[in-house]
């Protein structure tokens, strides 16, 4: 079997993504989120160094939670009241730049997370979301397709096709 030419994380990751420190209000990184239309939020400090990541979920959780409201009451006031530190995921899985584009989707499957930070030195310099994966795969799909057309058919069973390139075992 012939792989293809290792492709790094820097061709499909977003470049300066936005992101958020972690003493914001959680309200602030709400409207990030909604403003720009961005599930992910990588979460820094005032160095600029990644501490964390909060999404979209994190964020509905505490917004939505009951048992969070009947602690804190009035949800205007509870969201003026909590940080973005005390929602984020702190355990934050990030990448290199340099990284192959299939370590970084493994390990996006692996740990069934939607984003991967891309980080030097950790400094938060791009990210990688499912979308960019799914991007890559489409361009990927679009140049290796050469031609899609039915082998021989087999007896009782669908046609097998021509993907355009090699599959070990098959003529």
């Amino acid at each position: 079997m012939q792989w293809l030419e290792p492709m790094p994380v820097r061709d499909r990751m977003h470049r300066d993504p936005v992101v958020v420190r972690a003493d914001a209000p959680i309200a602030v990184a709400i409207d990030l989120l909604r403003t720009r239309g961005i599930r992910h939020l990588p979460v820094v400090d005032d160095r600029g160094r990644l501490v964390g990541i909060v999404t979209d979920r994190d964020l509905r959780q505490v917004v939505f939670d009951p048992r969070i409201q009947d602690v804190l009451g009035d949800a205007t006031l509870a969201l003026r009241a909590l940080t973005v530190r005390e929602v984020m995921t702190w355990g934050v899985v990030s990448v290199r730049a340099d990284a192959d584009l299939r370590a970084a989707v493994r390990l996006m499957r692996e740990r069934k997370i939607g984003a991967l930070p891309v980080v030097d030195d950790g400094l938060v310099v791009g990210i990688l979301t499912e979308s960019d994966v799914l991007a890559a795969l489409e361009t990927l799909l679009g140049t290796r397709l050469a031609t899609i057309r039915p082998l021989a058919p087999q007896p009782g069973g669908a046609e097998p096709y021509d993907y355009g390139f090699p599959i070990p075992g098959m003529p």
